[in-house]
């Protein structure tokens, strides 16, 4: 398995670098680069290009509605050429409050925008002419029924380091995760838990494979959590608390009511009326009480913390459901010494 983690970068950019190189050091394999609305992901993916030199430096996520297919290919062919084929271009739907609320864009076909967009992107990468492409949401160069007439098919100018650049699509919905697994790369799925994976994800992804290219590849799958090795086991549990406040945004407050997908995911898991209790309270503004209605269970399943003994049952769990890449938020004074143990049990 690959090591990866999700970069925090409240610090500042400059602190969250030398974080990184610390990582890098100790054997971490890739570092993703968040985007919502604070800053945007790109620039501190190329200010880590610059500054690193093995760790693959994702984006995690780009939302499709923000930037257009050519701009998301130029994008991560520029990141891969500064860091010399070391970029995943990370993309995901995001949600209508933060894509229509923050870009003003109107939030509609996340499917059909996803299958046109890696389309295009693997077009333009290749560099075998001018891209054309007949897709109804994207089409090369716009028809002159619906512009200007004037669009004209264009290759891009610069060589890409690579011409196939890993796409990883962020999905949780059933036909989301179908087509992450026909098209992409790798998978992200949040609030990922290995024993009630195949039940809740398997037959989306068994959809998606069988329509899977060959050449593309096995699927990569890149889940886990917060990270802790303690033989005290009530510190164990305060650790996988700090996860509370986390699970009951996003099943509470990340959508309205029926266009919540974490919420819906929350529910598939087998936590209905945990999921209606935390949406509800959270919607009232109680956030407090709605992080204590997350259940004990969700946030140990969602977590690596404990004993040494039981984080390597944990990390084989992972494994055994089909992870590919260990996303670990490590919870210690020295992450760098925890990566490098964690790098000694995955090998």
């Amino acid at each position: 398995m690959k090591l990866s983690t999700t970069l925090d970068y409240s610090g500042g950019f400059l602190e969250s670098v030398k974080k990184v190189k610390e990582l890098e050091s100790a054997g971490l394999d890739l570092v993703w680069v968040a985007e919502a609305y604070g800053f945007d992901a790109v620039s501190l993916m190329g200010f880590l290009a610059g500054q690193t030199d093995r760790i693959e430096i994702a984006s995690g996520i780009l939302p499709i509605y923000s930037r257009t297919p050519a701009l998301l290919a130029m994008t991560a062919a520029g990141v891969d050429a500064l860091s010399k084929g070391r970029c995943v271009l990370g993309l995901g739907a995001s949600g209508p409050q933060v894509i229509e609320g923050f870009h003003g864009v109107r939030y509609d076909k996340p499917l059909a925008r996803t299958r046109e967009i890696i389309e295009i992107c693997r077009k333009i990468w290749k560099r075998e002419g001018p891209v054309t492409y007949e897709g109804p949401l994207y089409p090369l160069p716009i028809p002159e029924s619906e512009g200007t007439g004037l669009g004209k098919p264009l290759k891009l100018i610069a060589k890409p380091f690579r011409d196939r650049i890993p796409i990883h699509i962020a999905a949780l919905g059933e036909k989301n995760v179908a087509l992450a697994a026909e098209l992409a790369d790798g998978w992200l799925p949040l609030f990922f838990i290995p024993e009630k994976a195949n039940e809740v994800f398997g037959p989306s992804l068994d959809a998606g494979s069988r329509r899977r290219d060959a050449s593309l590849g096995a699927l990569d799958v890149c889940a886990g959590g917060l990270v802790a090795v303690t033989d005290d086991l009530e510190q164990a549990k305060t650790i996988r608390n700090f996860a509370r406040p986390v699970l009951a945004l996003y099943i509470g407050g990340m959508g309205a009511k029926g266009r919540n997908f974490y919420n819906a995911l929350a529910c598939r898991y087998g936590y209905e009326r945990e999921a209606a209790r935390i949406q509800d309270l959270y919607l009232e503004g109680r956030k407090d009480e709605a992080a204590s209605e997350v259940p004990d269970e969700m946030l140990e399943l969602t977590s690596i913390c404990g004993p040494e003994g039981y984080v390597k049952d944990r990390i084989a769990a992972f494994e055994a459901a089909g992870v590919t890449i260990l996303n670990v938020l490590p919870v210690t004074p020295d992450p760098v010494r925890l990566v490098d143990q964690l790098r000694g049990w995955t090998n």
